[in-house]
């Protein structure tokens, strides 16, 4: 084991592998710093360029970027008091609040060192989980890790918001999207329409960046304006020093427990963000002080959430089982380099299992160090417009997208997805499970169909099939259970419909946007389940998984969107959403060039209030280095089809 640590340790010394290393760091610091990106956006962003790569320089790249998220977006949290990612809640509450009072550089001091720490203790468990694994592993079969993968995607589904009907439907969603293209048992090509864009399938790199980065670039872009409203100076970090070490021993505990929930498939870091939280007030004298500025809110948050998203890679190597979003995208680069997780991993390929332990460790370290370094910096730039962001971020989007086939179909269906997360994010169905569904169809449908062929049925009688099982179905039990105990409780009247405070206070989600949603889902589901009665028995095996509770599903939420229907609050969205779509119909008619420059200057000049002459010094640099990017990826820009340009 020691010698397979250190040639790891070596190859990563490599100065390429290195070099992408702190590329990615560096692209992960910047995602996290963005809210509502995160570590999802940043993998999403670099899975096109690290097929130019080499498998460990590639894949250091993601690990670089995942490795540092919930580093630095504790700067945008505490500073702005946004959270940079939905696990950094927390870190939002309390050091915003000591922010306000004059001692941001108290919250960000404790905030990176706890981070630092939760990376090293995930990397610590991880290093110590490799040499174990195997034995473990090598005890299951086909049956056990097609269990594993379906316990995955319902607890994606499952903790991620609060309507577990929608986190089932997304996940059945998801799936469904995987099934596109060639069948991996039959000769069959499923829902493809007649298409030859979609014989291969969606491109991960497009599902990604459509259901998380465009939606939420289009919700940033109609926020408008500034960042922030003020500018904070950071100074003085002794005051956090002494805090963290103060607190290191509940920052230490936290970090255990962000290593549990990682090892939890799809449980992720927002719940066990929370779950430390409530530890650091349980466990304080005076509760008082949280919610209004407390530094052992920040201390125990950061160390679970950097904890958690290392820890996550777990289950993710060893039962090809996604711990989040992020490592889901991991999950499908390991697929494109040939490697797969479990026994084959472990027994052929430890040196890479080791080079992930080191990139992790790494890129903890130096993550907060830069984070120190940048933050005093970029406290005083909190009031630059998201437009100006933006412009290069959807343009290097497409790129990203343009690189799966370098046909206008990719960004086509880039704009497309991005509808769909659109419409999910406002409708109030998570994101996180259809991603997961889609990263999983494919290994789920191998397992499924080897487990029928060499056991029939008779898999579902299996101890560890079984035991496996019971993660779902008692949880499943459990929920009926409270939702008929609840109904009982109120009055028959109250049972038809909740009040309209608790309609909002439970469900956010935009009823309109809802209702279309479920239209669209049940659609789907329902000419999937027509279509797939054309297929051959084997092919039909990974879509009745996902259709059969997939329509039920989708059906019941319409009648619920129906029953509940009102005008809703509506969203000033749509215009800009409907803005990149004629982009993308501008850039299929004449060209990449310009509608490029068309929509750097809306972006800049309208969005962001530029002036001219700024806009156009920004603007121009913008699209030289755009261009300067096709040529470094060996690619030409979408030529028109009316007027041949590019």
């Amino acid at each position: 084991m020691l010698e397979n640590a250190l040639a790891a340790l070596d190859s990563l010394f490599d100065p390429m592998r290195l070099a992408a290393l702190l590329a990615g760091m560096m692209v992960g610091m910047v995602f996290g710093m963005l809210p509502g990106l995160g570590g999802v956006a940043a993998v999403s962003i670099l899975l096109p360029f690290v097929y130019y790569m080499d498998d460990y320089s590639g894949l250091a790249m993601l690990l670089g970027a995942i490795s540092v998220v919930y580093t630095s977006d504790t700067i945008t949290s505490v500073l702005l008091g946004a959270p940079g990612s939905p696990a950094s809640a927390p870190t939002a509450i309390e050091g915003h609040a000591l922010a306000k009072k004059g001692q941001a550089a108290r919250a960000l001091g404790v905030g990176f060192l706890a981070s630092m720490v939760g990376g090293l203790v995930g990397a610590a468990i991880l290093f110590v989980a490799i040499p174990v694994a195997g034995p473990i592993v090598l005890l299951l079969s086909t049956p056990e890790l097609f269990m594993f993968a379906l316990v995955g995607l319902f607890f994606a589904s499952s903790m991620i918001g609060k309507d577990l009907a929608k986190g089932l439907a997304a996940a059945c969603l998801g799936m469904l999207l995987g099934v596109v293209g060639p069948a991996q048992a039959a000769a069959d090509f499923r829902f493809t329409f007649g298409q030859v864009y979609l014989l291969d399938g969606f491109s991960l790199t497009i599902v990604a960046l459509g259901l998380f980065g465009v939606a939420e670039v289009i919700g940033m872009l109609a926020a408008g304006g500034g960042i922030s409203h003020k500018r904070m100076e950071v100074a003085r970090w002794g005051e956090g020093f002494r805090d963290f070490w103060a607190n290191k021993f509940l920052v230490l505990r936290s970090s255990v427990i962000g290593v549990f929930g990682g090892f939890v498939p799809a449980v992720g870091a927002s719940a066990s963000t929370w779950v430390a939280y409530g530890h650091a007030i349980r466990s304080t004298p005076d509760r008082s002080r949280f919610g209004k500025g407390e530094i052992r809110g920040v201390a125990a948050s950061e160390g679970a959430n950097n904890a958690t998203v290392i820890s996550d890679l777990v289950p993710t190597l060893l039962f090809s089982v996604p711990g989040g979003p992020a490592a889901a995208i991991f999950l499908g680069a390991l697929f494109s380099f040939g490697y797969y997780p479990g026994p084959r991993m472990i027994t052929q390929n430890p040196d890479l299992m080791f080079l992930i332990v080191w990139s992790v460790a790494l890129t903890s370290i130096l993550g907060a160090a830069v984070c120190f370094g940048l933050a005093p910096f970029l406290a005083r730039l909190t009031r630059i417009p998201f437009a100006i962001i933006a412009a290069p971020l959807v343009l290097v989007m497409v790129i990203g997208a343009y690189q799966s086939t370098s046909t206008m179909g990719d960004i086509f269906m880039l704009i497309t997805l991005g509808a769909l997360g659109w419409l999910m994010k406002h409708g109030g169905w998570p994101r996180a499970p259809a991603l997961v569904g889609f990263v999983l169809s494919g290994p789920m449908e191998q397992y499924f169909w080897l487990t029928n062929q060499i056991h029939g049925w008779s898999w579902l009688t299996r101890p560890g099939v079984l035991i496996i099982g019971s993660v779902i179905i008692i949880p499943l039990v459990m929920h009926g259970w409270r939702w008929v105990r609840a109904r009982g409780v109120r009055s028959p009247a109250d049972a038809v419909r909740p009040t309209d405070e608790e309609a909002e206070a439970d469900d956010p989600a935009d009823k309109g946007i809802a209702l279309l949603l479920a239209v669209v889902a049940s659609t789907a589901f329902g000419y999937a389940l027509w279509e797939m009665s054309t297929f051959n028995p084997s092919s039909r095996l990974m879509p009745a998984l996902a259709v059969f509770p997939g329509l039920p599903l989708a059906l019941w939420l319409l009648w619920r969107g129906i029953r509940e229907y009102d005008r809703g609050s509506g969203t000033g969205e749509t215009g800009i959403l409907l803005t990149l779509a004629a982009y993308v119909g501008a850039v299929w008619a004449i060209g990449f060039s310009v509608p490029t420059v068309a929509l750097l200057g809306w972006m800049l000049i309208v969005r962001a209030r530029m002036r001219i002459w700024t806009a156009l010094i920004y603007g121009g640099t913008v699209f030289l280095l755009i261009r300067l990017l096709f040529e470094l990826l060996r690619g030409d820009a979408p030529v028109g089809a009316l007027l041949p340009l590019n």
